[in-house]
């Protein structure tokens, strides 16, 4: 059973010394009850009560990683909150391609090299898809093993290896155990010897059952052989049973401290949706509540690029905007009559005007302001983005060094503050842009001589 706060507090040293970041032991004791804090952030604690504090201290969803190197690594688990706007969702969902090892050999290594080079850009950050799970259909180990072997080749992907004959599954592994594979799946028929397995080539192995009940009492006994590193496959495929599943699994692991629920969950959105609309649609759903792997059946970089951006809003820290460092950047090779426009330091802002400028076809100057990270409108509300901080910004940036004249463009949408800012800039000329960065290009055009 899990300890109260009070409990915890007995077991503290009761110096109040705040070297864990809370202002009493009291508090702290109170953090590590919620899981909001690790234990290891008090210095002064006995070994004797590290033993007796070790559940209170464990983070209820266990951290499980999946590849190797910083690329393509998958790490999920150890999140603490149902919700993200209660704090936030640390390790984002990996998705990964199912490869049938039925296909031929040429179309397994142009899938897996087209997953492997796919990427985009989006304020700032890269996209990825996390890996490949390949799939034993053929039932054959050779077969099984050349898939592995093409798609290892393709690049640095993490792999999920998918079959159910623990000695097919061993082939692969004494292959590919150095890129940590996930092993997929120990079933009631096989969960000893894929438990085995997992040990063996130290490989976090997923454990498949039909229904909620089944999973976590599949994964107990997998646990209770020695295995820490377990995802979970609850068996569920339709939007309803997904939702009301994969909520029931998080609750259970935050709210009832239920260990064999805590551990990262892998879901297969594809296999019974009836068009890859209805696939793309269920994993943004899966991704929002609340899967920690994500299997596709199909590449197709239409459906991809949104599940991408969705994941990377929902695992954005909502209490910290993405933010540009302030300064002056430069878009194309500008020179001394090209334009300075000025914006705030939020990164979507940042971006969307920055391609815009670039879209126009005038190298140009771009003025960040810091904002701390909030957009034009929101910053001006905020009085974050205002006249003084702009004229602040043009004086100490040294964009009048690079420059022969005095214009600066504002954005549209603060056109109130040209009067404060020739007061505060005097020897320049206040432009006002557009509202909207799209305009930016036809905005140029007919006012930059």
């Amino acid at each position: 059973m899990a300890l109260t706060g009070l409990d915890i507090y007995k077991l503290l040293p009761k110096t109040n010394c705040k070297q864990c970041g809370q202002p009493t032991c009291l508090a702290f004791a109170m953090k590590l009850s919620q899981k909001q804090a690790e234990l290891a952030a008090c210095p002064h604690v006995s070994d004797q009560a590290k033993q007796a504090l070790e559940a209170a201290s464990r983070p209820p969803i266990r951290l499980v990683t999946v590849g190797v190197g910083d690329g393509r690594k998958i790490e999920v688990g150890n999140e603490t909150v149902m919700c993200r706007h209660e704090k936030t969702f640390f390790h984002e969902p990996g998705y990964v391609v199912r490869i049938k090892d039925t296909a031929g050999d040429d179309e397994i290594a142009q899938t897996a090299a087209a997953i492997a080079a796919y990427g985009v850009e989006r304020v700032g950050m890269d996209l990825r898809v996390s890996g490949v799970a390949v799939e034993n259909a053929s039932k054959n180990t050779a077969a099984f093993l050349k898939a592995v072997d093409l798609v290892k080749a393709a690049g640095d992907l993490s792999l999920v290896l998918m079959s159910a004959d623990p000695a097919v599954m061993e082939a692969a592994l004494a292959k590919s155990a150095s890129s940590k594979p996930l092993i997929y799946a120990a079933t009631k028929d096989n969960a000893a010897q894929m438990a085995a397995l997992a040990l063996k080539f130290k490989c976090p192995v997923a454990v498949c059952a039909e229904g909620l009940e089944a999973a976590t009492a599949l994964a107990e006994e997998v646990n209770k052989a020695g295995v820490e590193d377990i995802v979970l496959d609850p068996g569920t495929r339709g939007f309803a049973d997904s939702l009301v599943t994969l909520t029931q699994l998080r609750r259970l692991a935050l709210k009832k401290n239920f260990r064999p629920a805590g551990y990262p969950i892998i879901t297969f959105p594809g296999e019974q949706a009836s068009s890859p609309e209805e696939e793309t649609l269920l994993a943004g759903q899966q991704v929002a509540k609340y899967a920690g792997i994500v299997v596709l059946e199909r590449f197709d970089p239409s459906t991809i690029y949104p599940l991408l951006t969705l994941r990377q809003n929902i695992y954005t820290d909502p209490q910290k905007p993405i933010q540009m460092q302030p300064g002056i950047y430069t878009i194309g090779e500008p020179g001394t009559s090209s334009p300075v426009y000025v914006t705030t330091n939020f990164s979507l802002t940042y971006f969307s005007v920055a391609g815009e400028v670039e879209g126009s076809g005038l190298p140009s100057w771009l003025l960040v302001t810091d904002s701390e990270g909030l957009s034009v409108l929101t910053a001006w509300a905020a009085g974050k983005f205002d006249a003084e901080k702009i004229a602040k910004s043009a004086k100490t940036s040294g964009i009048a060094d690079k420059v022969s004249h005095r214009k600066i463009i504002i954005p549209g949408h603060v056109a109130t503050l040209r009067g404060e800012l020739e007061d505060e800039l005097s020897d320049w000329q206040i432009m006002v842009g557009p509202r909207e960065a799209v305009d930016i290009p036809s905005f140029i055009k007919r006012t930059w001589n």
